[in-house]
């Protein structure tokens, strides 16, 4: 404590008559004042000013106690050392006391920061969530897609927890097919990471296991710091079945919350994401019936008016209608076919008959009719001169009726005069 009737013995005399300059007594409150040293103090950090580009900072302190603050200058480098702070973050800071000569005010020049309590475990959560990051392990990107309906669910929780029953009562409640595949685990502790991490690798290796679970209640930053472990997290970025992280309630985030293919908010809401609601389902596709149904039964009612208002056309009411016309055309057409066909044949059959009755009348038989013979001599060769025959040759005499075997008795030309042999 500082002896302030010792300050007041060293202080010079002064009176009204005799006053000290101001410059004086500010130098002299800057001796005393810097006098103090480096001291660490615990207080907590209300305000954060970052000027870019600038190799000084100012921060202000508050007493966590009681309602004292004060003004704080840091450089870069103090701050960048110290890892990352934000408002509200509970550090122990090596201050020294300085009075500025022009202004007379009072401020403290930070060499070293350091976060305490909770304060450090957030800092080294950060800082691990950004190395991660930087590898692309919270990338959206690689997060795997959970079944619409997983054949066997994987969960790896505390035996006999609160969050075991609620993940398998829920799950049961809204999809009463799940299957459940469980591997209990110390969620707290040392051996926590070691115990999720077997249970992890187990389940992942089971081909049946659509998706992990991993689901825990509720606690403090410690009791969640094991689903902040770099082993554990890098073995579920590594795992081949989605996995989706069920830790705490809604405010805690561990970093497996970031590295899962989905993050529930608590094991109820775990439920909710891994299995649709059976109720729900039957409510929407029931619905999807009825629109179905309705949509079909308007189509056809469409169509059914559309057929009614073509047949109420004339040409589709009766639809030879449309052909009268073409028929007459037909009809006629067929009667001039005809017509021109009869004349073509009675032509052709007058000729017929007019070749024939030539032909007839050429003929042997014309001939004969008319009271005429044909003569042929023994070789049945036709006898048309009387040079063709001699006396005592035997002739063959046809005649209409018959024929008549003849012999010879004499030749005699047309002239009259007897055949010379």
């Amino acid at each position: 404590m500082v002896d302030v009737a010792a300050l007041r013995a060293q202080a010079p005399k002064n009176t009204a008559e005799t006053p000290q300059q101001l410059g004086t007594v500010v130098a002299m409150l800057k001796g005393w004042v810097e006098r103090c040293g480096w001291v660490w103090v615990e207080a907590q950090v209300i305000e954060l000013r970052r000027r870019a580009g600038a190799s000084l900072h100012f921060l202000t302190l508050r007493d966590v106690s009681t309602e004292v603050s004060a003004g704080i200058t840091a450089t870069t480098a103090v701050l960048d050392e110290a890892g990352p702070l934000t408002e509200g973050t509970t550090v122990l800071a090596c201050v020294r006391p300085r009075v500025w000569n022009k202004t007379a005010r009072l401020s403290f020049e930070c060499c070293q920061i350091r976060i305490s309590g909770e304060g450090e475990l957030l800092a080294r959560i950060e800082k691990l969530k950004r190395t991660l990051q930087a590898e692309g392990l919270f990338d959206p990107l690689r997060k795997k897609s959970l079944p619409l309906v997983p054949g066997v669910i994987g969960l790896i929780t505390g035996a006999n927890s609160a969050a075991e029953r609620d993940v398998l009562s829920n799950t049961t409640r809204r999809w009463p097919a799940a299957k459940f595949t469980v591997r209990h685990a110390l969620v707290q502790g040392p051996n926590s990471v070691a115990d999720v991490t077997a249970a992890l690798a187990e389940l992942d290796a089971d081909p049946q296991v659509d998706v992990i679970v991993i689901a825990r209640g509720g606690g403090s930053l410690e009791d969640l710091l094991p689903f902040s472990d770099e082993s554990l997290i890098r073995a579920v970025a590594a795992a081949h079945t989605p996995v989706v992280s069920a830790i705490g309630h809604e405010p805690d985030t561990p970093i497996l919350d970031l590295v899962a293919d989905v993050r529930a908010s608590t094991p109820t809401d775990a439920a909710k994401r891994v299995v649709p609601d059976a109720a729900e389902e039957r409510a929407q596709l029931t619905q999807h019936l009825t629109r179905l149904r309705n949509a079909i039964v308007g189509r056809l009612n469409a169509e059914q008016y559309e057929l009614s208002q073509l047949t109420s056309r004339p040409v589709l009411r009766d639809a030879g209608s449309a052909l009268n016309g073409h028929l007459e055309q037909l009809v006629m057409t067929r009667f001039r076919l005809e017509a021109a066909i009869d004349h073509v044949l009675a032509g052709e059959n007058t000729e017929v008959g007019h070749a024939l009755a030539r032909i007839r009348a050429m003929s042997p038989r014309a001939t004969l009719e008319r009271g005429y013979a044909i003569l042929t001599d023994s070789g049945n060769n036709s006898v048309s001169s009387v040079t063709d025959a001699e006396p005592g040759d035997q002739l063959m005499a046809y005649l209409r009726d018959g024929q008549l075997i003849l012999e010879v008795d004499d030749a005699i030309p047309e002239t009259g005069q007897p055949a010379q042999n």
